[in-house]
């Protein structure tokens, strides 16, 4: 069993608000934020920097627990780390898709999407109306990191602007993770 404190929330780009489900459960759980250095224009090799960083100072292994951007980070992260076996699992929501015409300029260095088998178990959550992903984007990321794939509906992109505060049935799933 993973303890409260070994749980990894990685915001995505403008990180998350105080509304948004991270925050809440960071609040409630005692989980623990990695904070980047700059959430306005993230630059890809920073925050994986700073991931690594954040896991070679934790003595016990963690669960990664992100969001949008955060995702993509993951799927980066673990292609050039040699640190993965400190990650248990990982819980992957909403991945943003910063290939697509809108996202890739305004997020310089993030393309093309890291699509190699995560080196550790995961589940990704989608959304069938992500304006940041579409569906069959959402599942083909599952299927090439190796995640289990659980559609969350037509939930939007899955943050406090559709409707998600403290998404109870994101955090079961969490939790499900965590006896894993």
């Amino acid at each position: 069993m993973i303890d409260s404190a070994d749980v990894l929330l990685l915001p995505g780009w403008h990180d998350s608000g105080p509304g948004h489900w991270q925050s809440l459960w960071e609040a409630a759980h005692g989980y623990r934020r990695v904070t980047q250095h700059d959430w306005r224009q993230p630059r890809r090799g920073d925050w994986m920097a700073r991931l690594e960083e954040v896991l070679l100072a934790r003595s016990a292994p963690v669960l990664l627990v992100a969001h949008s951007l955060g995702c993509i980070l993951v799927a980066a992260w673990a292609a050039h780390s040699r640190n993965t076996g400190r990650v248990k699992a990982a819980l992957l929501v909403a991945p943003g898709d910063v290939e697509r015409e809108t996202l890739a300029p305004q997020l310089p260095g993030w393309s093309p999407v890291v699509l190699r088998k995560l080196p550790f178990p995961s589940v990704l959550v989608g959304s069938r109306n992500d304006p940041y992903c579409g569906a069959g984007r959402a599942r083909a990321f599952a299927q090439a990191w190796g995640s289990r794939f659980v559609d969350q509906g037509a939930a939007g992109h899955i943050n406090a602007d559709a409707g998600f505060g403290p998404w109870p049935e994101g955090h079961e799933i969490l939790l499900k993770i965590m006896k894993d």
